[in-house]
């Protein structure tokens, strides 16, 4: 079974050296996993013996098309009403434990690898059943309405039963996982997770108008961001903002594997006076 890297709280004892990697850009941003302490948690209204991690929020001239946390949900917690913005709609992907999911009706058990869509305006709720923490992403964004395009429907599946689909002219050393279909227009965020051999390599800096959130579920590697090579690892969250340069090896010894949020399939806002 995979293990996803789960941050646990705490606080760096009083002899540790403050020095870290964190990094913070106009072009992007790096959070390591040592950021996740207790002193940087917040709460939510409406969720029992819940705390989170705020990995990213829009930000004007910085990302700004969604928000990510890491959701920690003690035992017996959770939410009758978890999400206030009935224009928003979410990812949810379980790292640890299991939580029990009611969405429009229908009850499902998100187990570690869990995934659920959630369209926006569905009735939804979140719990935890069991005598265990668990903890969850939660990928947030405002759905971009077009007339005439449908809201796509909400969903619940698990990373087990979607294909691995190797990158042209790799032979498998970069794969992703794709959770909707990268050429339906119904939806406007893609959140898959994206998977490197040892040596596996973006050979070419990356350069799009999609803006990016990169959760290490596993592994290590070096990214590109930029102009900076960069040295991550699991638990590390990249954040970047359109058009980053961006390029990626994966040197071992084991898999490299990061949750990937972007923006696509509509026009680019025009703000006109």
């Amino acid at each position: 079974m995979t293990q996803y890297y789960t941050p646990r709280g705490g606080l760096p004892a009083q002899t540790e050296l403050t020095t870290d990697r964190s990094i913070f850009t106009e072009a992007y941003a790096v959070l390591p996993r040592r950021t996740m302490s207790d002193i940087t948690s917040s709460r939510l209204p409406f969720w029992d013996d819940t705390r989170l991690w705020v990995l990213a929020r829009p930000l004007t001239g910085f990302a700004e098309t969604f928000s990510q946390y890491i959701v920690e949900v003690g035992p017996g917690g959770g939410s009758d009403r978890p999400e206030t913005n009935p224009a928003a709609e979410s990812v949810l992907f379980v790292v640890d434990g299991e939580l029990r999911l009611d969405l429009g009706g229908a009850q499902h058990t998100l187990p570690a690898g869990g995934y659920a869509f959630i369209a926006p305006g569905d009735t939804w709720t979140l719990h935890n059943d069991t005598g265990s923490t668990a903890t969850f992403h939660w990928i947030r964004k405002r759905y971009s309405v077009v007339d005439g395009v449908e809201t796509p429907d909400s969903f619940v599946t698990h990373e087990s039963d979607v294909e691995l689909g190797a990158m042209p002219d790799t032979d498998g050393r970069w794969c992703t996982q794709r959770f909707t279909d990268p050429d339906d227009v119904r939806h406007d965020m893609h959140v898959n997770i994206v998977t490197f051999e040892p040596g596996g390599a973006i050979p070419f800096p990356e350069t799009h108008v999609m803006e990016h959130g990169l959760y290490v579920l596993e592994g290590k590697a070096v990214y590109l961001l930029n102009k900076d090579w960069v040295e991550v690892q699991e638990g590390d969250f990249m954040w970047l903002r359109a058009f980053c340069p961006q390029a990626c090896y994966a040197g071992g010894p084991g898999h490299f594997r990061y949750l990937l949020y972007k923006d696509v399939h509509r026009h680019a806002a025009l703000n006109l006076p």
